[in-house]
């Protein structure tokens, strides 16, 4: 797989080195997909977004599938239980122009499934291929999927249900290599990415358990797929793409970036999401990505600490960045960050 061409085609759109990230609700926000684009992804793919959401275009709707150039190609996903609704959405997409609309029957939350939506709907094919149908022929843009196994290891159906939806136009599938009823436990299946890979003609993106750029070296060449969508590894880890796209050109295994490049992205993505979303909302929602960015800095705990009860992105900023000056003067592992200077 080393130093060979990766091309993925989606209709008329053409995706060299095939590495994608996977929609995260919480997570792959405007902010953080322009991160990862920057950092290597090749296509970004936005939160899944309700079809009732949609319709209605409520302002967090709105915000959700706003696309910024620089973030480009893009996708939008989907998740719906009503073929009729769901077209009504994807026409609504078009609007902001995304590169391709992208349906989610993959998500495993209760909240989803429970609403007849996401891999619920692979308990109910004729349902899910309606819903395809219906989305294929309200827009003239690519369309995509992303599924599960199946339910559980008793009724897997991925292999047929995604011969189904190339019959009826869906143009490139995504597939995690777990069933619903595995959530995000145990180890994914390549195996069946593998089998469906062989099925199709279009084209198949794998995606489960790539955390290193090995794994996805071993990802490309044990299921033969097109493109690999790396989801929980980029989580709080979004140079991974630079560091996959390493292994598989050149192979070299570049290493972990530094604390002062891990501070100057986190600050980066700060001022990315200030922007898009208002200051006091940016800064409470990244707490959460502080764990990944910070991950075994010196004096860690306490600066989390801090962190956590700032409001503002001044006082972020002035507390990194006496952090990093703090650590240059002593750079001792064990240095704690002085305490509340700037809080």
């Amino acid at each position: 797989m080393l130093n060979e061409t990766r091309i993925l085609k989606i209709g008329s759109l053409c995706i060299t080195n095939g590495l994608l990230l996977a929609p995260m609700e919480g997570y792959t926000d405007q902010p953080f997909r322009r991160i990862c684009r920057r950092l290597g992804a090749d296509l970004v793919y936005t939160e899944f977004t309700s079809s009732e959401g949609l319709v209605r275009m409520a302002g967090r709707t709105a915000r959700k599938i706003s696309l910024a150039e620089d973030e480009r190609p893009a996708g939008v996903q989907i998740f719906g239980r009503d073929p009729e609704r769901m077209a009504d959405a994807a026409r609504r997409l078009i609007e902001g122009e995304p590169d391709i609309v992208d349906i989610n029957f993959g998500c495993p939350v209760r909240k989803v499934t429970g609403g007849g939506a996401g891999s619920q709907l692979m308990r109910d094919p004729e349902r899910l291929l309606a819903i395809a149908r219906a989305v294929r022929e309200a827009v003239d843009i690519p369309v995509t999927a992303k599924l599960r196994l199946g339910w559980d290891h008793d009724s897997i159906n991925v292999v047929e249900i995604c011969q189904r939806l190339q019959d009826i136009g869906i143009e490139a599938v995504a597939i995690h290599g777990r069933t619903r009823c595995q959530k995000y436990t145990g180890l994914a299946d390549w195996d069946w990415i593998a089998r469906v890979r062989e099925a199709l003609e279009i084209p198949v993106i794998g995606n489960g358990d790539v955390l290193t750029p090995q794994d996805a070296q071993r990802m490309f060449e044990h299921t033969g797929c097109h493109a690999v969508m790396i989801g929980r590894g980029v989580m709080h880890n979004p140079w991974l793409f630079a560091r996959c796209r390493a292994w598989l050109d050149e192979g070299r295994d570049l290493p972990l970036p530094d604390i002062s490049d891990r501070v100057r992205v986190c600050l980066e993505h700060l001022s990315l999401a200030v922007e898009h979303k208002g200051e006091l909302r940016a800064v409470l929602e990244m707490r959460k990505m502080y764990p990944g960015y910070l991950r075994e800095v010196p004096g860690m705990r306490q600066l989390r600490a801090e962190l956590v009860t700032l409001t503002t992105e001044a006082s972020v900023r002035e507390r990194l960045e006496h952090y990093l000056e703090q650590l240059a003067q002593n750079p001792d592992p064990q240095l704690p960050p002085s305490e509340n200077q700037h809080g």
